[in-house]
């Protein structure tokens, strides 16, 4: 049977002025007569769309959505975690900390996780609100849906855009928006680059208002002639490569209603809180009845200025810590 893949990416982190901003991509291979659209359907005995419809079978099912959907602040990561451990265990992963997580899903950003002070030498037990005894069972029933729908979790990968390296990008790029895009398509080229024959689908939300990523594509897959086959509000469409790897690409709006998009949603905003937690925990702990922060800009200026004196004291650049936009 013919195979293709499907890719979905997603971000968290745009709109701070602190932490990172992560970038996140999952990659899936599965019959070339199934589409993006499809695989809820497909897998609808384990995998749903609401935290609701996972409790109804909390042992065979777990909710894979936008995290915005699974996550709300102050309610916990557990919802997060039940869909995240799952997909570790379907790529024989076991992360135990929150060293281990980063070193699963972006272990390019090894080095900066040392060289950022609230980052270096930081590390928790995780799942962070989970009980690990309620992930094992409906990961296993997940295992068995996917092998019998004969559909295949490949691989997990995020960028994490930490200040100093935003900041860079903004000054290369002069927005926020091409920004992103870079990163994105920069980590799109990377899971491209290994997989074998058959066609590739890649579909992310649009970023920000831009509707043109010819351009841009043509940057990160330079030997490709990009061809446009939609470009507009609702979606953009572009196809290159020979008929044995057709790739597409589809920036489109509300794209976290597929799958494989809703997952990447999911573990760049679970590596976004993993990061603010330490950093919390590094500037709560040095400065008296510091209130943490989530890093959206009114409140991150808050922060920032209750912060100011102690991060004089400590000789940390603002580059470091703040992102210009």
């Amino acid at each position: 049977m013919l195979m293709q893949y499907l890719i979905g990416m997603d971000e968290a982190g745009y709109g701070p002025n602190l932490g990172p901003l992560v970038v996140s991509a999952t990659v899936w291979q599965v019959p070339d007569s199934v589409c993006g659209e499809d695989l809820y359907e497909r897998l609808a005995g384990v995998i749903v769309r609401t935290p609701a419809e996972a409790a109804e079978k909390p042992h065979t099912r777990v909710a894979v959505a936008d995290s915005k959907t699974l996550y709300k602040p102050g309610a916990g990561l557990r919802q997060l975690e039940r869909g995240l451990w799952t997909a570790f265990a379907l790529l024989g992963q076991r992360p135990r900390t929150w060293i281990d997580v980063w070193n699963a899903l972006a272990p390019a950003s090894a080095d900066w996780l040392q060289a950022i002070r609230w980052y270096a030498g930081y590390d928790v037990q995780v799942p962070l609100d989970a009980d690990p005894a309620e992930l094992e069972p409906p990961a296993a029933a997940v295992r068995e849906g996917l092998a019998a729908a004969d559909v295949h979790l490949v691989e997990l990968r995020s960028r994490a855009v930490f200040p100093e390296r935003f900041n860079e990008l903004l000054r290369q790029h002069g927005s926020k928006g091409t920004a992103l895009s870079h990163e994105t398509l920069g980590l799109a080229a990377e899971m491209i680059e290994p997989l074998n024959n058959g066609p590739i689908s890649v579909v992310c939300d649009k970023h920000g208002s831009r509707n043109h990523y010819a351009e841009l594509l043509g940057e990160h897959f330079p030997d490709r002639l990009i061809e446009v086959y939609a470009e507009g509000r609702e979606q953009s469409i572009y196809r290159f490569g020979p008929p044995q790897r057709r790739v597409e690409f589809r920036f489109q709006t509300k794209a976290e209603s597929y799958l494989p998009v809703a997952l990447a949603s999911m573990v760049s905003k679970y590596l976004r809180e993993l990061a603010m937690r330490a950093l919390n925990a590094y500037w709560c702990n040095r400065v008296p009845k510091l209130r943490p922060t989530a890093g959206y800009p009114q409140d991150a200026k808050r922060f920032r200025n209750d912060v100011a004196a102690v991060q004089v004291e400590l000789g940390i650049k603002d580059e470091v810590l703040w992102r210009t936009k």
